[in-house]
């Protein structure tokens, strides 16, 4: 049995297809999702996606969102979202740094929040692609 996945930006469909199986980073922690599974509406926290597709893993780094879970069934509305295979290294290296800098230079309690934020996007394309934010020190 599979499941069919929609995600989905503002701008554009970034998947439509098949899947077996998807774990998702949601508010209260990781969820998996396989076939016939319970209906429901969750918040999607930034974090990496994991899809199973023939037998096969791959990622995705979402922006945060919302997903629905219609038994097999999963529309999921982000921010913004890219595949592991459409993410470039040396710019999210690079953005990971910059974000981590923004971070350190942070003055005032909304500048450290969105400084943390985007920290935590730039960390999440990283583990996309299974690059460690360790490394891009």
């Amino acid at each position: 049995m599979t499941l069919n996945l929609r995600v989905l930006s503002p701008n554009r469909v970034i998947w439509d297809s098949e899947v077996q199986e998807i774990i998702i980073s949601t508010n209260s922690g990781q969820m998996g999702v396989l076939p016939n599974h319970v209906s429901l509406v969750t918040a999607v926290d930034i974090g990496v996606m994991k899809i199973r597709l023939n037998g096969k893993w791959s990622t995705m780094a979402l922006m945060g969102g919302f997903a629905k879970i219609d038994k097999d069934r999963i529309t999921i509305l982000v921010n913004n979202a890219e595949r592991d295979v459409d993410i470039d290294l040396q710019k999210a290296q690079e953005t990971f740094r910059r974000a981590k800098a923004c971070l350190v230079q942070a003055e005032g309690k909304r500048q450290v929040i969105e400084a943390d934020v985007a920290l935590k996007r730039a960390r999440t394309l990283l583990e996309a692609i299974n690059a460690s934010p360790s490394d891009s020190n």
